[in-house]
């Protein structure tokens, strides 16, 4: 390996210092040289003195100029986590899980100056079991994307890998295509249906976690499940319905019901859905008979 290129130092926290990228950090110590080129049109020529045979991109988060694109002469592999040509961008994963997808997958493909559109070097598919969240689906499709990787850059020993055009229905891959999520994506909406709702969830846990709001408190949502058919709610969307062992079942939009089973109340610890029931919500609530949620 010839060098890590990560992006520029952030600030972040509290005192908003300047922190490195997880790779910068990772590179680091296992002593590998790092750049961070702030514009990538002159980092071509920076790039090219290096004499790469390959680039190896993974969730860089910029698109790569063609001048860069022909410096290595094995080309550029990217490591997506979706079935290409569907869920092109930034949040494959979360969108798949609010989609109520499946099946998802790795692509290795080569890059070209459209967004994850070039050739496809190796395709896996893998099924997204039913209570799986962002975080487990994640850390699964990384550790296997690590492994197709090796396997992509034995194919390309001697030049270009053996790759193929992507192929999908174009409206599928229209209404697959992902954009950056924004705070209000993380918002529980109880009018849309319970299934979704738990989607939501999923889509957003363990971290940053989706939001409701109760009583002017934020509560971070982190795992749920729908209710079993049989037990529909009449109450209106977002109401308490009741506190079930360690659930707390709330009505959603299409009738049915949500079981809270993993929340993180504002300025507490995380706990179960049923244990925020019984010992916070009435408080937050100022002992009304309904809690509703905002």
């Amino acid at each position: 390996m010839l060098a890590v290129v990560t992006q520029p130092d952030r600030p972040g926290g509290r005192g908003q210092r300047l922190r490195p990228t997880p790779v910068k950090e990772a590179a680091l110590a296992r002593a590998l040289p790092v750049l961070e080129p702030a514009k990538l049109r002159p980092f071509a020529q920076e790039a090219a003195a290096l004499a790469p045979d390959a680039f190896v991109v993974a969730s860089y988060g910029r698109i790569l100029p063609a001048p860069l694109l022909a410096v290595p002469p094995r080309g550029a592999l990217n490591v997506h986590p979706s079935l290409l040509p569907l869920y092109r961008g930034a949040t494959p994963l979360q969108s798949a899980l609010l989609d109520g997808a499946r099946e998802t997958g790795v692509t290795i493909f080569l890059m070209d100056a459209g967004m994850d559109t070039g050739e496809i070097v190796i395709q896996e598919r893998t099924p997204i079991a039913p209570g799986e969240d962002y975080g487990a689906l994640h850390d699964r499709l990384a550790e296997r994307g690590a492994e197709l990787l090796l396997r992509a850059l034995e194919l390309a020993h001697e030049g270009p890998p053996p790759s193929s055009p992507q192929r999908g229905d174009e409206r599928e891959i229209a209404r697959t295509l992902t954009r950056p999520l924004a705070k209000d994506d993380q918002r529980l909406r109880w009018d849309e249906p319970a299934a979704r709702v738990v989607n939501r969830v999923r889509a957003f846990a363990p971290a940053p976690a989706a939001r409701a709001q109760i009583a002017g408190h934020v509560l971070k949502c982190v795992r749920a499940r729908v209710v079993e058919p049989g037990a529909p709610a009449s109450a209106p969307p977002g109401t308490v319905i009741a506190v079930e062992g360690e659930e707390l079942r709330v009505a959603s939009g299409d009738g049915g019901v949500v079981a809270l089973q993993r929340v993180v109340p504002q300025d507490k610890a995380p706990m179960s859905g049923g244990e925020f029931g019984r010992t916070i919500l009435r408080r937050w609530c100022d002992g009304q008979a309904t809690p509703r949620f905002d």
